[in-house]
């Protein structure tokens, strides 16, 4: 399991509409929320953001196909030759009134769903077998799940049942302008050398479902300018951070790099 902890420091975010006021309620209501939306366009960083801005401690959980219910709530572990109860992340954030974000979520084993449904609903509660407790969740505490729908297939779908116990926000790629200025705060490169990237990755987004399963995300761009501003001329920065992060086709690679040519020739 990865999961990080921390109690963060504010992140820079720019806010696309309303979504801030939206996570601000939820958590005021003690209600659930969902994150839809592609790979790299922002929605982890939002959750880091909104947990600074509340100032509340975040507790991150990378799902994967082997994330168990045990994983999240906890087990008895060999500790200096006894055995003693480890709290997982999730029963920690119950415990302590804090955020507990589940990133891609359906990734996750089915048993994770029969944990957090008490979670999101009017029970808020936890039940931790192992242990026989019954945790209530106290003001403050907020489950946030997110997951990319265009990776959704038959095996690896959220049911209704457990979409509809969450509010839900859908998250996109920013607009040019809003791209632009994210990217180069990010990195320190100039708006005017940051500009041709975000047209850059218009063309390939538009080529996403068709010759590539998903468009380049905003994280990759910023990675781009990272290079960029670190002296990394422009075609290994986008061969690097870009094309082959996109893809091992060649077919595919000498696409891209034609777009790359027809946007900085």
């Amino acid at each position: 399991m990865t999961m990080t902890m921390h109690t963060p420091a504010p992140a820079f975010y720019l806010p696309a509409a309303r979504e801030c006021d939206l996570f601000e309620l939820a958590h005021d209501k003690g209600l659930p929320l969902l994150l839809k939306g592609p790979t790299g366009c922002g929605k982890t960083r939002f959750v880091e953001h909104m947990a600074a801005r509340l100032g509340r401690k975040l507790y991150t959980v990378a799902c994967h196909d082997d994330l168990s219910a045990a994983d999240l709530i906890g087990r008895y572990l060999l500790v200096g030759g006894e055995t003693k109860w480890v709290d997982g992340p999730l029963t920690r954030a119950v415990r302590e009134g804090a955020i507990c974000y589940l990133d891609e979520v359906v990734e996750a084993r089915k048993d994770v769903t029969v944990v957090i449904h008490p979670l999101t609903d009017t029970r808020r509660t936890l039940m931790i077998d192992r242990t026989g407790e019954e945790l209530a969740a106290p003001a403050g505490f907020m489950l946030v799940a997110s997951y990319n729908p265009g990776y959704q297939n038959v095996l690896k779908r959220l049911k209704p049942s457990t979409r509809q116990r969450f509010l839900s926000l859908s998250f996109g790629f920013p607009d040019s302008e809003a791209e632009i200025a994210i990217v180069a705060s990010e990195s320190g490169l100039e708006a005017g050398r940051v500009a041709p990237l975000v047209r850059l990755a218009g063309h390939i987004r538009a080529l996403s479902g068709m010759d590539l399963e998903e468009g380049v995300s905003t994280r990759l761009l910023i990675y781009t300018a990272k290079l960029m501003t670190a002296g990394m001329g422009v075609d290994d920065a986008i061969r690097t951070a870009i094309i082959e992060p996109l893809s091992d086709d060649d077919d595919v690679k000498t696409a891209l790099a034609d777009l790359v040519a027809t946007v900085y020739g």
